[in-house]
């Protein structure tokens, strides 16, 4: 029985130094980590890879680790990480959090997007989820985004595979090889007719020419008429006011000299007129009888004129 209790004792004694010194241990890496200061980060995505001790890091410097994991009791749809990062690290306004994966399951957390001058990230200058610990916001990225949006890109890659089955079918084929034959032998014509489009290209360069010149030309002449019109335009214009105005006087002088006029060319066309005419029938008339006179003589004589014609003879 004696010896059985010193086993007994000797056990218990060793069980109790092998937890102290596993809690010396403790103590020893807790003082070798210092001060740390906790936040909580909420996660709207799979954290898979991250338990309890994963690493921490700030722009690739570890600087803690993970220390609880939950679901976030408000809404279940947000995982809940809480970090211990030494009280020396700057997470200050601007900082973000990052799940870096890994093709071996084990992802860790990243911290970066911290300003110079920025204020730190406390309770006061952002919202805190309990127990007065500040949360620093997250951002989506690093393979574990890529992961985490595999089915998605899987499923459109799967749709992409498809509609590339469906254009590439036989008779699709047979229709793209009759459009680069077609897509040949145009190009094929092209290049015959080479010459013919480096001529008609050079008779385009030409014409061309010519227009320029020809708009030059023109450009000119419209300068000279521009400045002959802000030249001499004023004097001209001077010079048809003014004969326009002896116009209206010549026109008003002949308005005048009709209406003096119109009451002798009435008597002209009532009096005048009659008298001539009936002086000219008197001198026709006459004219006729000198005319009757003149046959005589010529034809009977100077006796016609004196005595009566005689009488021709009778013959019973």
């Amino acid at each position: 029985m004696e010896t059985r209790a010193n086993h007994l004792w000797v056990g218990s004694v060793t069980l109790v130094l092998l937890a102290a010194l596993a809690a010396f241990v403790i103590w020893l890496a807790q003082l070798g980590q210092g001060e740390q200061k906790e936040y909580d980060i909420l996660f709207e995505q799979s954290v898979s890879g991250l338990a309890n001790g994963s690493q921490v890091s700030f722009a690739g410097v570890p600087v803690g680790q993970v220390s609880q994991i939950t679901l976030y009791e408000e809404n279940p749809a947000f995982v809940r990480v809480r970090i211990s990062v030494r009280n020396e690290v700057p997470i200050l306004v601007g900082t973000t959090a990052t799940i870096e994966g890994s093709f071996t399951g084990v992802s860790t957390i990243q911290l970066d997007g911290a300003r110079q001058g920025a204020p730190a990230i406390t309770c006061e200058t952002t919202a805190c989820l309990s127990e007065g610990i500040p949360q620093i916001p997250p951002t989506a990225g690093g393979l574990g985004a890529i992961l985490s949006n595999a089915p998605l890109l899987l499923e459109r890659l799967a749709t992409l595979t498809e509609r590339m089955t469906e254009l590439l079918s036989d008779e699709n084929q047979s229709a793209i090889e009759g459009i680069l034959a077609n897509t040949n032998r145009m190009t094929d014509e092209i290049a015959d007719s080479g010459p013919q489009l480096r001529a008609t290209m050079a008779e385009l360069e030409g014409t061309l020419s010519e227009a320029s010149g020809a708009l030059a030309a023109f450009e000119k002449a419209t300068q000279s008429t521009d400045t002959l019109i802000n030249s001499e335009g004023a004097s001209l214009a001077k010079q048809l006011r003014e004969t326009l105005g002896t116009a209206n006087t010549a026109a008003a002088s002949l308005s005048s000299t009709l209406e003096d006029a119109r009451p002798a060319a009435r008597q002209l066309a009532t009096e005048t007129l009659p008298a001539a005419e009936a002086t000219l029938e008197d001198l026709r008339a006459t004219s006729k009888a000198l005319r009757g006179v003149t046959e005589r003589l010529e034809t009977q004589g100077a006796g016609s004129l004196l005595g009566s014609q005689p009488l021709p003879e009778y013959e019973p």
